[in-house]
């Protein structure tokens, strides 16, 4: 019998207050002020991989890793991969060329120096990488990134690329980094999402499940499971004056994810990113240094290989 598919277990390491559905009631100048949980929900993440054994990526906001360094030299210890959500969470397409260079460079000075390692990876928040703006893959290679995750082949009212290839691809050849789109099921023609956050919650587990079974047993696949460390945390605040969808979409089903996260740690075999797709990643070209030169910072830091 042969080994079963492993896929990527990864988490968005942001807190609740930081979701880009949150930004109009809790601009980024008052974030200091809100009581920050990010840290122990995700060294309770941390618990329940450790106790399956489960290695896994942690997409992490350069925000948190300033304040709290610790976490991320835990995450490091205990053989987890270290990737970037970017600095501020601004949605990429918010930003400019310039100013989307910056907010990567400080997030991945910040995540590099406090955890000790090289940072690969990134993931945009909401997903805010598609059709309209492929060409920031270009300057994710230049920064010294090797891939994004940033990609849903979905149909969304706030994301989604839906013509996107399902595997892994490199829309500007060795100009840019690959990108490892989020996991889908091809139904009745169209691309449903199976890669966790909310639908994970809302949806009963059962079909969850069925869906990732599809992709490793029926196409051989890979697939990427995320998660937010807030969406273990039904104690959590909860944020005044959000309309009726967010508060549906952000709070539903909370006291239930821990436990579908159990089961599903289980249930599937499981590694980080830069594993799964080790063999894709490295047969790309190398990655040049990181442009840090380009913002006044320091270009002899040393970085320790993972």
């Amino acid at each position: 019998m042969s080994a079963p598919v492993a896929n990527a277990m990864t988490f968005d390491v942001e807190d609740y207050f930081q979701v880009s559905a949150m930004e109009p009631h809790v601009p980024r100048d008052q974030w200091e002020r809100m009581p920050c949980r990010v840290e122990a929900n995700t060294d309770r993440l941390l618990a329940l991989l450790d106790g399956a054994g489960v290695k896994a990526t942690f997409f992490t906001l350069g925000w948190v890793a300033e304040r709290c360094p610790a976490l991320i030299r835990r995450i490091v210890a205990g053989g987890h991969e270290l990737a970037s959500h970017g600095y501020w969470h601004h949605r990429v397409t918010e930003l400019d060329d310039a100013a989307f260079r910056d907010d990567i460079l400080r997030a991945k000075g910040v995540l590099e120096d406090t955890g000790g390692v090289a940072v690969d990876g990134y993931r945009a928040p909401s997903f805010s990488i598609g059709a309209d703006n492929l060409h920031v893959l270009r300057i994710l290679r230049e920064t010294g990134h090797r891939y994004s995750s940033s990609v849903y082949p979905v149909q969304h009212d706030h994301y989604g690329m839906p013509e996107a290839p399902r595997e892994p691809f490199q829309p500007l050849g060795n100009d840019g980094v690959t990108e490892l789109p989020l996991t889908t099921v091809r139904l009745a023609g169209r691309n449903l999402p199976a890669a966790g956050g909310g639908y994970f919650r809302l949806l009963p587990y059962s079909v969850f499940r069925r869906a990732l079974q599809r992709v490793n047993r029926q196409e051989g696949a890979a697939g990427i499971f995320y998660l937010h460390p807030w969406e273990i945390d039904p104690g959590q605040p909860r944020i005044p004056g959000v309309s009726a969808r967010t508060r549906f979409r952000h709070y539903v089903n909370l006291a239930r994810t821990e436990h579908r996260l159990q089961r599903l740690l289980t249930d599937f075999a499981w590694a980080p990113l830069r594993t799964v797709y080790a063999d894709v990643l490295d047969h790309s070209l190398d990655v040049p240094p990181a442009q840090v030169a380009a913002r006044g910072m320091e270009t002899d830091r040393v970085i320790a290989q993972p």
